[in-house]
């Protein structure tokens, strides 16, 4: 029984992997596998929490270092594009001053991952936004 069930749950797996892939690209597809930067952080200098339209809530994490973001990390309780779009939000910022990261948008985010199905597009703008309340944040 064990082996029936290890072999359909493989299969299922697999199944969600290939129509992830296909549907997504290999860069979103390896940034859902691995959302970099996925984490909270302590006492950062700037911290910005955003609940979307769609329901999904995004939390960005900035720490600055001599004017330039040294450590960025986000949060979400979404869907796997919502995580795909932290991920890339986060990293994005790394290295950057403020007025660098004032020009990071949903469509950098779309750009950067070489799009998403229309369904999904929202989740990049969710992104975007969160990281820009972040900077406001660090910026008042």
């Amino acid at each position: 029984m064990s082996d029936k069930l290890d072999s359909f749950l493989k299969e299922l797996q697999d199944q969600i992997y290939d129509e992830t892939l296909r549907n997504y690209g290999k860069k979103a597809f390896d940034r859902w596998r691995d959302p970099v930067h996925m984490r909270s952080m302590e006492n950062p200098d700037a911290h910005g929490r955003i609940k979307g339209s769609c329901g999904d809530t995004m939390e960005i994490f900035l720490r600055f270092e001599k004017g330039r973001v040294r450590e960025a990390s986000f949060l979400t309780d979404g869907c796997g594009p919502s995580m795909i779009c932290g991920s890339l939000a986060a990293e994005l910022a790394l290295g950057k001053e403020p007025d660098e990261i004032r020009k990071i948008t949903a469509e950098t985010i779309l750009e950067t991952i070489g799009g998403l199905p229309e369904e999904d597009v929202h989740c990049a703008s969710l992104a975007a936004n969160t990281l820009q309340v972040a900077l406001h944040n660090y910026d008042t």
